[in-house]
């Protein structure tokens, strides 16, 4: 395909500079309770990111009722809410753009069993053998702690020899290496941003709880797939692994992300889901609006992207993050 550099290198410099826009951070919030070491007492007084607000960039994904990707949309085809209210799209693309991705990888006990681990440690391999040259990625596992097993770099050697001598053992907490990757990210270079989680159940170790780590990942701009390893549903015996699909599923739909379940007896399709999520990051739209609501009152703002798409296509589904944190001053 015939790219045209200068048009591309345009939408780059917009993009950064959106990214300021969207990314300023007070010092108080980098520099952040720490993943496993801050108190109650700092957990229950840091304040939450607020977006600086000039212009909101919403990445959309849309697919077909077979769960095919849908390209070729225009902005014509597209319409944006914000609390109810119609707001006039300023920026579209379509082009793929580098990412800054992570992915949140388990190695609980429980992934020791029934050749989990391995298909796991080849489904993370070939997410980021699609990467772009542009790109840059980090890997997080975690089983009674987090542990930062890369940090960002764009060597997939060095992430597929790291997770070579992970062994499985200890219990889940999710949450705590959940919380790890969403303030990785916060040090990205990139302004699109997205985290793959990697699981088999829920979690019983954090000590983070649901309340918690679904306002982190409210707070944050970063997209968050999921591919769940579950046990049949007769098997799952204990809470954590019962509910554990159903927060997987809301987290990655807040975030225009999605789940992705594979069960035991598919384990062999997690590089191909792998994969797809991959092209799904780089097919996605990006709308830019300036939301009509001036005001800077530190509210919680839905988002809702509609469709008006060209006769004769099917019903399509939309993916896209559910709101954003207006600024507070």
């Amino acid at each position: 395909m015939k790219v045209n550099w200068r048009w591309a290198i345009g939408i780059t410099l917009l993009l950064l500079a959106a990214n300021s826009l969207l990314g300023r951070v007070s010092p108080a919030e980098k520099n952040g309770p720490g993943t496993t070491q801050s108190s109650d007492r700092e957990l229950a007084t840091r304040s939450p990111l607020r977006v600086d607000v000039d212009l909101v960039l919403v990445n959309v994904t849309v697919t077909d009722p077979y769960n095919r990707l849908v390209t070729g949309l225009e902005s014509q085809h597209f319409e944006v809410f914000e609390d109810k209210d119609a707001q006039e799209i300023l920026y579209f693309s379509s082009e793929d753009a580098p990412i800054s991705l992570g992915v949140i990888f388990d190695v609980s006990g429980s992934m020791g069993r029934a050749g989990k681990l391995e298909r796991a440690r080849q489904a993370a391999v070939q997410f980021f053998k699609t990467a772009n040259p542009s790109d840059e990625f980090f890997v997080v596992t975690f089983a009674d702690d987090p542990h930062m097993l890369v940090d960002f770099t764009a060597s997939v050697e060095e992430v597929q020899n790291r997770l070579l001598y992970r062994r499985a053992g200890g219990r889940t907490a999710l949450f705590d290496g959940l919380y790890v990757g969403l303030s990785t990210m916060k040090q990205a270079n990139n302004p699109k941003k997205a985290l793959l989680i990697i699981s088999d159940g829920g979690d019983n170790r954090s000590r983070y709880n649901v309340k918690d780590i679904k306002s982190f990942v409210r707070e944050a701009d970063v997209q968050i797939y999921a591919i769940g390893i579950f046990d049949p549903i007769g098997s799952r015996d204990a809470p954590e692994l019962v509910w554990g699909p159903t927060l997987l599923n809301e987290m990655a739909e807040m975030t225009g992300g999605r789940l992705f379940p594979v069960e035991l007896q598919n384990l062999s399709e997690l590089p191909d889901i792998a994969t797809k999520i991959s092209v799904e990051l780089r097919n996605q739209y990006l709308i830019g609006y300036r939301p009509s609501n001036r005001r800077r009152d530190g509210t919680w703002r839905k988002i809702r992207v509609r469709l008006n798409p060209p006769r004769g296509l099917p019903p399509l589904n939309v993916y896209a993050r559910s709101g954003y944190y207006a600024p507070s001053q």
